[in-house]
């Protein structure tokens, strides 16, 4: 059977009840949250750096190497080619053979200067590791430390925030869904989490803008969702004192 408006506004203003109950203790918490988000975000920056510079250190390892190796090569060539000279039949073959001993010197020169670049680059990474590693330290130390203030805080509030949990749950399952989507997305949209509201002294409870006599007749009646005009919440209930305030007789002039 498809609950009346009545009942429907009574399961919103409970799980209205429970969020703000649930916000309470998560205003406790603070900023914890987000600063453990946050340090948790940087220090995965740093792992990332980290790694690069891991990489950047294994090519140029790999240069050195391959440096290396190419002196070995220049080296052979030029042992060949002092052979070669010993065997020339003139001064043509002597000269190009001689060219091609400076060409491999000059190569191994070329090598020389690119492995001792190669090693000032190491050291300037090794700085940046170190200096990197120093302040990972620094973060992770921080972030044990908030965790820890969170945990504490977390477990204080744990049994409390659980049977809310249930109660929410329990609380939905009397309220369709699209009305349910609906109450969700105010909530997320509203700055204090006020979905559903009463209406308080004549105004709106959540943006406190005055609410017509004959709106808040129409809420009293509850035969209909009615919502705000001005900030979209849902308008559960009217307080006693705005009755009484509407109820006022107006003073009549005595006739003179």
């Amino acid at each position: 059977m498809e609950s009346t408006v009545a009942k429907k506004l009574e399961s919103l203003l409970k799980l209205q009840e429970l969020d703000s109950k649930s916000d309470e203790l998560k205003k406790v918490r603070g900023a914890l949250p987000e600063e453990v988000g946050d340090l948790e975000d940087e220090i995965a920056g740093y792992e990332t750096r980290m790694s690069k510079f891991t990489q950047e250190l294994e090519d140029l390892e790999k240069e050195i190497d391959n440096n290396k190796n190419a002196i070995k090569d220049s080296e052979k060539l030029i042992q060949k080619y002092t052979d070669q000279q010993m065997n020339v039949r003139n001064n043509r073959e002597y000269d190009a053979i001689s060219k091609e001993m400076e060409l491999q010197q000059l190569e191994i020169q070329i090598s020389e200067k690119r492995i001792k670049e190669s090693y000032v680059k190491i050291e300037g990474k090794k700085e940046e590791i170190a200096a990197t590693e120093e302040i990972m330290n620094e973060r992770n130390r921080d972030l044990d430390s908030k965790k820890k203030e969170l945990d504490t805080i977390v477990s204080e509030s744990e049994e409390e925030e659980q049977k809310i949990a249930n109660a929410r749950e329990k609380a939905s399952k009397n309220i369709e869904d699209r009305l349910l989507n609906s109450y969700n997305k105010i909530r997320d949209n509203a700055r204090n989490g006020l979905a559903v509201v009463s209406v308080k002294r004549g105004a709106c409870g959540g943006c406190f803008n005055i609410v017509p006599p004959q709106r808040q007749a129409d809420i009293r009646e509850k035969k209909k969702i009615i919502v705000c005009e001005h900030c979209g919440r849902i308008l559960a209930d009217v307080d006693l004192e705005s009755m009484v305030e509407e109820k006022k007789p107006k003073r009549t002039r005595k006739a003179k």
